[in-house]
């Protein structure tokens, strides 16, 4: 039954004309807006028994400022007063307060409301299990890489792509210009190269990249949790980076970056299966678009990059691992590939002479020993797997290449792949120079994150940010679980927190991770088809000056969700418009890290 309630009379209708004002109360003045506040947490949530910190960003020290936690239904379910500030965001918030709600256990959606001296609020956030919260996120960064899977074999999905570079099959050799400049000069030779990933926003397809990615990936399907659709992702992967190495020649990389003379494969906003009905002819500006070459790390018979090859025998080698049991012959396949890679490595290259991109400045590298690390470990953990007799030997040309690596101050990135030799050697052989190279890492990582206020190692902002945050969290978690000592876990939710909104800019880098995330990502693909995509990992707030050249440069956009002028800081920027690479800008090796990072947080 309804009940309706009446609004009560005072007195009859004559008498109210007459006396308006005898039953009216008075009118209470009305109260000031309080000063508004921000509320930045994790947005996807944390497990229960974590840590979990909340940040304030207030126009002043909010210290003591009672913070209410509702539950899915507003009811209140937890009280806490905001911790001493941690010190100035900018110049519109000048403090960034601590809320602890490690308190916070019960599974469930919450928010933090705060009603006293300032007014804000959180966006939602869950508690739960590890699993529940990020074995959905390991899935989507697997949709990342369908959705840029180059070739024939295609994934249907909502990006609706289709066959494209098909002329890979049979792409011309190039010799490795001698710089940005120059004319390309074909070798005569051709090559099958169809298939593989786009690198990143563009369409060039990296051996660099995609070993490291292919790493990753085989490393979280061997050790969980691994999405259904992982395995296929994997083979996609290996099965173009077989054609990569062929006869013994180890190529780099398919299509070029544009100078004067032609165009390259991120100077026309288009979707890929466009450059296949290219009329060009050589000469044209656009031929190699269509026409994509392919460049070698080394002229046939000479020595070969070490830091090349020893993550691309790492990648073959993991394949070996994983493929053992179910196709012996492919896995001896692999096997051999990884062993003829690590004997060609050219050890006694420099740093500035080791190849990785063309232009190398793509993807500076500068050292290699964590490279072979990593191979030879991969190898012997194959060789274990196979019953190979070489095995001995391996493992000690492992252990010698991961003595040469200690003393980094690096966590996990595409430029440093040591986090994973030492995690792998100790898989293989533990010892506790393994388990103090990574706590020499993370202690250094620990003290540069104690002195920003949202605990950020990376600081406000950079080149591979959100990339270098999640690979701390991964950092750490191998630590946790190599060791089984705890320390370094806070630290690894903090890292993970950052990258999930727990930022300035109230931002998740993860697209479709929590309510706030980027719109328009520098991504051809996703810009012109209007798909948002799932999964992928973006750079993230960088250098100031870097995002607002980049702004300047075009004054039109397909997409743009504006600035967020109001959490920028002198140093730092981040810009949702898909114009600006350096903060929108999706990649294979961020959002491996990413996957990485949150198979380990699921695993627990």
């Amino acid at each position: 039954m309804r009940i309706v309630k009446h609004r009560p009379h005072c007195v009859p209708l004559i008498l109210l004309i007459l006396l308006t004002t005898s039953c009216t109360a008075p009118r209470p003045a009305p109260r000031p807006a309080l000063p508004a506040a921000r509320i930045r947490v994790d947005q996807v949530g944390w497990t229960p028994g974590e840590t979990k910190v909340a940040l304030l960003m207030a126009p002043s020290d909010a210290a003591g400022v009672t913070a209410t936690v509702v539950d899915g239904h507003d009811d209140p379910v937890l009280t806490i007063t905001a911790g001493p500030s941690r010190g100035e965001w900018n110049t519109r918030y000048r403090a960034v307060n601590p809320l602890d709600l490690t308190a916070l256990r019960t599974p469930g959606t919450y928010r933090v409301r705060i009603h006293d001296r300032i007014s804000a609020e959180s966006p939602a956030f869950r508690i739960d299990a590890a699993g529940k919260l990020y074995t959905p996120v390991v899935a989507d960064t697997v949709q990342y890489f369908q959705a840029h899977r180059d070739g024939a074999d295609q994934v249907g999905g909502t990006w609706r792509r289709s066959p494209a570079h098909l002329d890979d099959r049979t792409a011309t050799v190039h010799r490795t210009p001698a710089d940005d400049d120059s004319a390309l000069e074909s070798t005569g030779t051709r090559l099958d190269v169809e298939g593989g990933w786009y690198d990143a926003g563009d369409y060039l397809k990296f051996t660099h990249t995609t070993a490291y990615a292919l790493i990753v990936m085989q490393l979280v399907q061997r050790d969980g949790p691994a999405p259904a659709a992982l395995p296929a992702e994997i083979r996609h992967g290996l099965d173009w980076l077989t054609r990569m190495y062929h006869d013994g020649v180890l190529y780099t990389q398919v299509g070029v970056a544009g100078n004067d003379q032609y165009l390259g494969d991120h100077d026309a906003w288009r979707l890929p299966q466009a450059d296949d009905g290219l009329d060009v002819q050589p000469g044209d500006r656009r031929y190699y678009q269509r026409y994509r070459p392919v460049f070698r790390a080394a002229d046939p018979g000479d020595p070969i990059s070490p830091n090349l090859a020893g993550r691309v025998a790492a990648a073959f080698a993991l394949g070996a691992q994983l493929e053992a049991h179910t196709d012996p012959a492919r896995a001896r396949s692999h096997l051999d590939s990884a062993t003829r890679l690590l004997e060609q490595a050219d050890t006694g290259m420099s740093g500035d002479e080791l190849v990785t991109t063309v232009p190398r400045s793509f993807y500076p590298e500068e050292s290699f020993a964590d490279d072979l690390a990593l191979g030879w470990a991969e190898l012997a953990l194959a060789g274990k797997a196979l019953g190979d007799q070489r095995t001995a030997a391996w493992t000690d040309q492992a252990r010698r290449w991961a003595d040469e690596t200690e003393g980094g101050d690096d966590g996990l990135t595409i430029y440093d792949v040591d986090a994973l030799a030492d995690a792998e050697m100790y898989r293989l052989a533990p010892a506790n120079a393994l388990v103090q190279d990574l706590r020499t890492r993370l202690d250094s990582a620990v003290k540069a994150a104690a002195g920003d206020p949202m605990r950020a190692t990376s600081g406000a902002g950079g080149a591979d940010y959100a990339a270098r945050q999640l690979g701390w969290a991964a950092t750490a978690s191998l630590y946790r679980r190599m060791t089984g000592d705890g320390r370094y876990d806070a630290f690894a939710t903090a890292q993970r927190g950052v990258t999930l909104g727990a930022n300035g800019w109230g931002v998740s880098m993860v697209i479709g991770a929590g309510a706030q995330y980027p719109r328009c990502p520098h991504d051809q693909i996703g810009t012109l088809t209007r798909t948002s995509m799932t999964g992928a990992v973006v750079n993230g707030p960088n250098v100031a000056d870097r995002v607002e050249s980049l702004e300047g440069e075009t004054t039109d956009s397909f997409c743009s969700e504006g600035s967020y002028t109001e959490f920028d800081r002198e140093d730092a920027q981040y810009l949702d418009d898909m114009r600006v690479s350096a903060t929108n800008e999706p990649s294979l090796d961020f959002t491996a890290t990413g996957m990485l990072a949150f198979a380990l947080a699921a695993a627990g």
